[in-house]
């Protein structure tokens, strides 16, 4: 899989680091996390690696479409690297899980805007909202389980 990250980094085109690769092999074993769980994902590997180098990775690789930084509202921003697809996702209002959603219609955009004001549409960004499975069988209550260090 290393050669696969290599290939997508040389073709954008970046260098090659031992930082992007595990960043990139991060958010592939664990879409949509945050910069702190990045970074500690990446020092399992890496441990001497700066939160930094993480931070400056991610704005990189979000910069050259390897990437994609989602921020559903009242959350932290999240990371993934299915990108070029105009998937959207639904969170969970309890716990803060996030899933992706594939487009409905399956081209992009998804959705025909009713008044485009003469833009070129290109993406839309669709956020579903709900219960996920584990949150909906849970007798906690939401406000409980969030206080518990969900975002």
């Amino acid at each position: 899989m290393t050669s696969d990250f290599e290939a997508q980094l040389r073709a954008v085109p970046l260098r090659v680091t031992r930082p992007r690769l595990a960043v990139l092999a991060a958010l592939r074993d664990h879409p949509h996390v945050d910069t702190e769980t990045v970074i500690s994902l990446v020092r399992v590997d890496h441990p001497k690696v700066s939160h930094q180098a993480v931070y400056d990775v991610l704005r990189v690789l979000t910069d050259a479409g390897l990437v994609r930084r989602i921020q559903p509202a009242g959350a932290t921003a999240r990371y993934e690297s299915r990108v070029g697809d105009n998937h959207h996702h639904v969170v969970c209002r309890s716990c803060g899980a996030i899933s992706d959603v594939d487009c409905t219609v399956g081209h992009s955009p998804c959705l025909t805007a009713s008044n485009d004001d003469g833009y070129v549409v290109d993406e839309a960004e669709v956020v579903f909202w709900g219960t996920c499975p584990d949150c909906s069988t849970d007798d906690t209550p939401p406000m409980n389980r969030q206080s518990e260090g969900s975002p």
